[in-house]
């Protein structure tokens, strides 16, 4: 078992920006995301992936968080699920895929996006809504989050 995937199972996360497999790759993230009394409150949240990062020397770092886990949904296509929650004092969000079984494919992490309470899908799309009324749409076809 890898560092994320124990992390996972004992409902942590890493505290640094990041897209995590079970594997301990990770990929940088990068997402602003506006305070509940800003004016794009509302508005989508953006976002975009990075280079590779080494996730052992993250966790080091940044070290680590529970998750609250707000909602899990089944994919349309019954492929696995996908989860949504935060942590930390109110600013961390993660967005995570699960396989069928509910093991982890990915998570990803974000330390300014606020937690996420809620997903609805367009196809095999799935956008994901904050406390703030923010969205987050994320093709779930694509490589980095298939």
């Amino acid at each position: 078992m890898g560092i994320v995937d124990g992390l996972w199972k004992a409902g942590e996360m890493p505290l640094r920006d990041g897209l995590y497999r079970p594997d301990d790759s990770g990929l940088e993230l990068h997402v602003d995301g506006p305070g509940a009394y800003h004016p794009d409150a509302g508005q989508p949240i953006p976002f975009r992936i990075g280079e590779r990062f080494d996730v052992a020397q993250a966790i080091e770092r940044h070290g680590i968080e529970g998750v609250d886990t707000y909602f899990e949904s089944p994919l349309p296509d019954g492929s696995g699920w996908v989860s949504g929650g935060g942590g930390g004092m109110g600013n961390i969000g993660y967005l995570a895929r699960l396989h069928t079984d509910r093991s982890l494919r990915w998570v990803a992490v974000m330390f300014h996006s606020n937690p996420f309470l809620s997903v609805r899908y367009e196809g095999m799309s799935a956008v994901f809504t904050n406390d703030w009324g923010n969205r987050l749409m994320l093709d779930l076809t694509s490589p980095a989050f298939g």
